[in-house]
């Protein structure tokens, strides 16, 4: 293999990296507003299954990856699931609110097993969007001609491996970090349940662009116009959100204050 090439690979596999670790960080986002309300023991448990399970699923979606990106179902499920979770949770809100005022409402928190099953549900349609990601950059490469796995080429398929692997280790800091900063800002819930929508949004535009489908243009996913649109809307919600966030919590110490 010549220095070109060398080079191409190391670049395509940093690029990766900083995508891999944008998208564990919204998984890690998930995780930790799916653990919240656990106590503090049983939350460590939860994200302890939660990462196990991170690491399973995309393993195994890069050893099925000729299997995955062909199947537009897949892709559907993923989104589906993603939307769901984010509407759940602003109905859950509602219900919430509407107790505050006096009105009844049954919400609660879901016991440790289900919170468990519910993040490696979202561990699943994170990692099928973590693989999309992977094989979109990994393809454009050239063929090393080493091995084939799952109809990748050897060379291709190392780099998606690492890739997703240093991805999973930023999301194992990222989980911790998550439920310290949901517990400082609260309403930052929310905007992290805005982006699992947004990323469902994504799921949703891969799998219309399938060509089975067909509603989109099949190279409209990698076209300029929508991954800008997609990663400024990202960056906006996360930013606003932020800022929102830390505006209401100084809000609630000065009140606390007073």
């Amino acid at each position: 293999m010549d220095a070109s090439i060398l080079l191409e690979y190391g670049w395509v596999l940093l690029i990766l990296v900083g995508l891999e670790g944008i998208l564990a960080a919204d998984n890690a986002v998930v995780m930790a507003v799916m653990v919240k309300h656990l106590p503090a023991d049983q939350r460590k448990k939860a994200l302890f299954y939660g990462l196990f399970g991170a690491f399973v699923f995309r393993f195994l979606a890069l050893f099925m990856i000729s299997f995955l990106v062909d199947v537009w179902q897949v892709q559907a499920i993923g989104a589906i699931y993603l939307f769901y979770v984010a509407i759940h949770h602003f109905i859950k809100k509602k219900k919430e609110t509407g107790a505050v005022e006096g009105e009844p409402s049954n919400a609660k928190g879901s016991g440790f097993w289900t919170t468990v099953l519910k993040v490696e549900l979202a561990d699943i349609a994170f990692a099928v969007d973590s693989m999309l990601a992977a094989v979109a950059l990994a393809v454009t490469l050239q063929p090393t001609g080493w091995f084939k796995i799952g109809g990748i080429d050897g060379g291709q398929f190392t780099v998606m491996f690492l890739g997703g692997i240093i991805g999973l280790v930023i999301m194992r800091f990222a989980a911790t970090w998550f439920v310290k900063l949901l517990e400082k800002y609260p309403t930052l819930e929310s905007t992290a349940f805005l982006i699992v929508g947004w990323v469902g949004v994504k799921l949703a535009v891969f799998t219309l662009a399938h060509p089975e489908v067909a509603v989109l243009e099949r190279h409209f996913p990698e076209s300029k116009g929508w991954k800008a649109v997609f990663w400024s809307v990202l960056i906006l919600l996360a930013a606003g959100g932020y800022l929102l966030s830390k505006r209401k919590a100084k809000k609630t110490d000065l009140e606390g204050t007073e």
